[in-house]
């Protein structure tokens, strides 16, 4: 079977939006649901979502595991996976682990950026690893069923991550550093070892992570996924295009800043004003899945390689874990 799958968006979400994600034949997407929001807000983001699910049911499901990508297929729709892009939900009581995958969260970073009680962000000068409870933390997402997520950790801590977790861990939105040089690309070393522990990378289309940014080349990206292929093989490879379609600008503040300083953290790619960077025009939102098997084709990617990028190696990473 033939799935489409990106494993990361974080969209102002609208019946458009979903429909978009149909026009573009995703069975599944992992939403970020969470950034900053401890365990009580969560609960009013999971309130939001089950209206979406409640006013767009012809579109989309909530999922829980990969037989849901399966059954989006045959009904035509397509299978949310709810994530966190940090440990905030679980404050710091390790037992709302499994409470929060009791609502459904099936990815959480263990930080975002910054230094959290898990981990340290890639934002952090000094990467001290992961802490003890972050330790504790692993242990208990891979007990529940919670994968690691490190996108937006830094070197040590994703080393320490992998080697800790008892199952494959996920960077699900981020590019080689080697093809360009942002704080949130990972370095070869550490791409090797992720793809030598079972883990996935997924190849994000977020212009601060892009060469060139909005003005990034098709042809160049695809260079970069074969360039990937030959570095970690391409059973490892995904797509987490980081898509944040109809966001106003003040959501990228409020990423940057949480709710832990009073400075403006304008973060990478920006000099002096938060917002959101243009998409290239050939991924301007979920639909560029066509563009995409365009140019891996023409790169010299197969058939089925060109599906395990698109979807089947997410698909086949949610069915082993």
């Amino acid at each position: 079977m033939n799935y489409k799958i990106d494993n990361l968006q974080y969209c102002n979400w609208s019946r458009e939006i979903f429909k978009i994600n149909r026009e573009a034949k995703l069975d599944a997407v992992h939403v970020t649901i969470v950034y900053h929001e401890d365990y009580d807000e969560l609960l009013e983001r999971i309130g939001e979502w089950e209206k979406h699910f409640k006013e767009n049911s012809d579109l989309i499901f909530h999922a829980k595991n990969y037989k849901d990508i399966e059954k989006a297929r045959e009904q035509n729709k397509t299978a949310i996976f709810f994530g966190f892009q940090n440990c905030s939900p679980i404050e710091d009581n390790i037992n709302l682990v499994e409470k929060v995958h009791e609502l459904g969260c099936r990815f959480m970073q263990l930080t975002y950026n910054n230094q959290s009680l898990l981990a340290t962000g890639c934002y952090e000068k000094i990467d001290s690893g992961v802490t003890n409870f972050g330790k504790q933390t692993i242990k208990e997402m891979n007990r529940v069923g919670i994968v690691i997520d490190m996108s937006h950790s830094a070197e040590k801590s994703t080393f320490d991550a992998i080697e800790l977790s008892e199952k494959p861990i996920a960077i699900t939105h981020a590019n080689p550093l080697s093809w360009h040089n942002a704080l949130r690309n990972k370095s070869d070393d550490l791409l090797k070892a992720l793809a030598e522990s079972g883990g996935m990378l997924g190849l994000s289309l977020y212009p601060h992570h892009l060469k060139d940014g909005t003005n990034c080349k098709l042809e160049s990206f695809c260079e970069m996924t074969a360039k990937t292929a030959e570095l970690i093989g391409v059973k490892n490879i995904g797509i987490g295009s980081d898509l944040c379609l109809d966001q106003p600008d003040e959501i990228v503040d409020w990423m940057r800043n949480g709710t832990w300083t009073k400075k403006k953290n304008y973060g990478e790619g920006s000099k002096n004003k938060a917002g959101f960077p243009k998409q290239p025009d050939w991924f301007s939102d979920a639909r560029g899945f066509e563009n995409l098997e365009v140019g891996l084709k023409k790169i010299g990617f197969n058939k089925t390689d060109i599906e395990g990028i698109l979807g089947n190696n997410w698909y086949n990473f949610y069915k082993n874990i």
